[in-house]
């Protein structure tokens, strides 16, 4: 684990499932970036004895070659395991008015799911990847969505 010259770290582990297909699209300079969102589920018992649930949502950003290798083989409902670090953007809508969003940058990402049970309907077979400048990683509007 990689901790900063300061002593800190910014580490997210996530497991969850797809709460939709995925987003594959390309930055002006043509870099990959593969957005998701991922649901996580807490359960506890309430002071009556009843099961109580929670949903939590997660916004991933994915990029470059992973973006393209992971793309064909996730669908809504995938299982998957990621781990990364929390980003926070902003922007100024056409209103002027300032949005912020957190998200996690995912480092790697692994499927969960049984072989068969999450499997694209097209061939899997990744496309090649693309030679681009890296984006600034906290300049938003390199996102193309």
């Amino acid at each position: 684990m990689a901790y900063d010259s300061k002593g800190t770290l910014n580490k997210v582990m996530l497991i969850g499932r797809l709460g939709a297909d995925p987003e594959l699209k390309y930055t002006p300079a043509g870099v990959a970036v593969l957005k998701i969102r991922i649901a996580t589920d807490t359960r506890w018992k309430s002071q009556d004895g009843k099961n109580q649930d929670s949903t939590e949502w997660h916004n991933v950003v994915i990029w470059r070659k992973l973006a393209e290798v992971i793309s064909p083989y996730l669908q809504k409902g995938s299982r998957i395991y990621v781990e990364g670090r929390l980003t926070t953007r902003n922007w100024d809508d056409k209103d002027g008015v300032k949005h912020w969003m957190t998200e996690v940058q995912a480092d790697s990402v692994q499927l969960l799911d049984s072989k068969g049970t999450s499997s694209p309907a097209a061939s899997p077979e990744p496309p090649e990847p693309m030679e681009a400048p890296e984006p600034a990683p906290n300049d938003g509007d390199d996102l193309p969505f």
